[in-house]
């Protein structure tokens, strides 16, 4: 027992012992500094140095951009262009994912690979004289106003091509004999109509240019789209003037006739026509008769 007290008192009276830091001149011994020091008082100051470096070295890191310089950490400009690029790469996927279903349907129109509706056209009838015999059809005074209305706002619509449904007609793009009719058992979806080569073809409608290429098997191709869904294709042309894009009115010279591609059999047009995805007979609603 008294040995450890022994001991305590000899640590006690080490740290505590005075002792003096004395600086002088190298060359003359002059005295220009002393500090009364002790052991315990040197370890304090010196805790107190050590928290001071890594608290301030922790906060210069945390709060300031030197922490950028250490490796490991990355840059916050780093991460605002990796944000930035992230968003636009699916921005791309999008677009990329919507650009290849438009050319898959656009391939299908040129391949004819659709299949047609089965339509009862006896019951459509039947349920068109039903339901309008259970309704009065007569205008009301509301609704001609209502019609007068629309019909001004199309008259003076500030786009050109503003029409109305009731005055939606199809031009024929040339004038000839028809060589082979529209037949949904062949899959002929379009008629043939037999013209002599370098015979202007104009548009059926007003419509926007979707697709002007070459193919192999059907020549130069131009696809046109028009209002209420509908979209009309002018295969085995001998040349286009009109680029993907164009604006077209009705019956403005879009191509020449030609016999170009592989399933030609002369110098004729290869005409289609398509309502909501599924292709009609143009006749019904074109006289191709010269």
């Amino acid at each position: 027992m008294n040995q450890k007290k022994t001991k305590k008192k000899k640590i006690t009276r080490k740290l505590l012992h005075k002792y003096r830091l004395v600086i002088l001149n190298e060359d003359t011994f002059e005295e220009r500094l002393s500090f009364k020091l002790n052991r315990l008082n040197v370890f304090v100051v010196l805790s107190l140095l050590t928290i001071f470096l890594i608290t301030g070295t922790t906060l210069l890191i945390a709060y300031t951009p030197l922490r950028e310089y250490i490796p490991g950490y990355s840059s916050s400009t780093l991460k605002k262009s990796a944000t930035e690029l992230h968003f636009r790469t699916d921005s791309i996927q999008q677009v990329l994912h919507e650009n290849e279903q438009f050319y898959a349907s656009i391939k299908k129109v040129l391949e004819g690979d659709v299949s047609t509706p089965n339509i009862n056209k006896d019951s459509i009838i039947a349920a068109t004289k039903y339901e309008a015999s259970q309704v009065d059809l007569n205008p009301t005074k509301a609704d001609s106003l209502l019609r007068e209305k629309v019909d001004k706002e199309d008259k003076y619509n500030l786009f050109e091509s503003a029409t109305t449904a009731a005055n939606f007609v199809l031009f024929p793009p040339v004038s000839g004999e028809i060589s082979e009719s529209y037949s949904v058992k062949d899959k002929h979806y379009a008629v043939d109509i037999v013209v002599a080569k370098d015979t202007p073809i104009k548009a059926t409608a007003d419509g926007r240019v979707i697709f002007a290429e070459w193919t192999s098997q059907t020549g130069f191709v131009l696809i046109l789209e028009h209002s209420y869904g509908l979209i009309s294709v002018y295969k085995h042309n001998a040349s286009i003037t009109k680029d993907q894009g164009d604006l077209v009115k009705a019956g403005e010279v879009i191509a020449t006739a030609g016999d170009s591609g592989e399933f030609t059999t002369g110098p004729h047009l290869h005409f289609e026509l398509w309502s909501d995805g599924y292709p009609i007979n143009p006749i019904n609603f074109i006289d191709f008769k010269p």
